[in-house]
């Protein structure tokens, strides 16, 4: 027997027992969650701000709470799984998920409105409501469901002051193959085929360019590489170093098989190039959804590991992503953080953030991630502190966000932040596996 999903009996039972359980959620409507737990104080503010480094004094001297702690103050904090009240509005949908196998859970989305900043000393209630259920669905990280809810926030006069959009995934951990060890050294699982005609292109990369071939008799261009001119048939050869300007000729959103260091889904485009060919590549730095074809796009290298790095694409105002400190210049990043253990941990725990792979290493790979990463939490306010670095004296009205590759331990994060126009500032935060964050971040005049 199988259910509608085509999965086996026992998980075509699952699936009948989360659906109804959704949709009971979901008739139930908004609902009342307990009051936070402490008011908006100081104390929680300066361990939130030393924890991600967010020097903006007023946090402290102006008496308000940074926009992005807004989830922090009803976070239940360190309790036993199913102990008291609180948490969210999904935690029965969560708890049937991770007893049918779907232990693993990784945040996917989180969108943020906030109606004005909050000072210390208030107190805030909130409610809940179930947002929907979507699955299952075959991802990277491996067989899953997609888990949304929203909340709200109000003050002691009931006047709201924030609301959230919160999405997770909860998956099967994959299981490793018998007798497969995990790659050595961090080195990305997909090697390109490097030979006689191909290595000018390879090596242009490590250089910081992207190399097109060039017929030496005809000055016919082409990519791929080959050993003989389609237009002549000459076989010598040399290259000519592309503008790294094009637009998208033509693309698909990626959802399936799964891709190491990806998060479907993200899009493969083909590339008009400026000198007349065209090339593919991904195209990061913004949701699928902004994606067109005859969308400018520039050149964005990105680094899978100590030695590969791949010519990829990005939207032609986004900044770039340099292979290295001798690639080719581009803006800076606004933020550059080590993403060290202590600063994994420092900060999920500054955000009330309990969740073990965020602290545990061991619970982390039992997983199926290679170590402990960044929360979303703490992502979000690292996009506040690069949002406001690239609007100094703004106020945050709204901040969406949608993670893409896990920010491990040991990695780095480079953010990157631009105003798009005098209310919107775009956010991209990059690590070795590729864009970690991209966020799209609304502004106002300073409160």
């Amino acid at each position: 027997m199988t259910g509608t999903t085509g999965e086996p009996g026992e998980d075509a039972g699952v699936h009948a027992r989360l659906t109804a359980l959704a949709a009971e959620l979901a008739a139930a409507g908004e609902r009342p969650s307990p009051p936070c737990a402490d008011p908006v104080n100081e104390p929680m503010i300066r361990n939130w701000t030393q924890a991600l480094g967010d020097p903006d004094p007023a946090w402290h001297e102006g008496g308000l709470a940074p926009p992005a702690m807004i989830q922090v103050w009803s976070m239940p904090g360190l309790r036993a799984p199913g102990g008291g009240k609180g948490g969210s509005a999904g935690d029965r949908v969560l708890r049937l998920l991770d007893e049918s196998g779907f232990s693993g859970v990784v945040a996917t989305n989180c969108e943020q409105t906030y109606d004005r900043y909050l000072r210390h000393g208030e107190r805030l209630r909130s409610t809940m409501r179930f947002g929907g259920l979507d699955g299952p669905k075959r991802t990277a990280m491996g067989e899953g469901y997609f888990v949304t809810w929203h909340q709200t926030w109000y003050d002691e006069r009931d006047r709201r002051v924030a609301e959230m959009l919160f999405r997770v995934l909860k998956f099967k951990p994959r299981k490793r193959a018998a007798g497969r060890a995990p790659a050595k050294g961090g080195t990305y699982p997909f090697q390109p085929a490097v030979g006689p005609d191909t290595a000018f292109f390879w090596d242009g990369v490590k250089a910081g360019e992207l190399r097109i071939q060039r017929c030496a008799d005809c000055g016919a261009l082409r990519h791929p590489p080959g050993p003989m001119c389609p237009s002549c048939h000459s076989v010598k050869r040399d290259f000519v170093v592309a503008s790294g300007r094009g637009e998208v000729h033509s693309y698909v959103v990626h959802h399936h098989p799964p891709v190491p260091g990806r998060t479907p889904p993200y899009v493969v485009a083909v590339v008009d190039l400026e000198e007349g060919v065209r090339i593919v590549g991904n195209v990061n730095g913004c949701p699928p959804e902004d994606v067109a074809i005859g969308m400018p796009v520039k050149l964005a290298f990105e680094r899978m590991d100590d030695e590969l790095v791949l010519p990829q694409w990005i939207p032609a105002a986004s900044a770039e992503v340099v292979p290295d400190e001798d690639g080719p210049e581009g803006p800076p990043p606004v933020l550059e953080i080590p993403l060290t253990p202590t600063f994994v941990i420092a900060t999920a725990l500054a955000t009330r953030d309990f969740t073990p792979v965020h602290h545990d290493t061991a619970l982390a790979r039992a997983q199926g991630t290679k170590d402990i990463f960044v929360n979303i939490l703490t992502t979000m306010g690292l996009v506040q502190r690069a949002a406001l670095e690239a609007a100094p004296g703004a106020a945050l009205e709204r901040v969406q966000v949608r993670l893409g590759a896990p920010a491990y331990a040991g990695d780095t994060l480079r953010l990157y932040a631009e105003r798009a126009d005098a209310a919107t500032v775009r956010v991209r935060g990059a690590v070795s596996l590729g864009d970690h964050v991209t966020a799209t971040v609304t502004i106002k005049e300073g409160e």
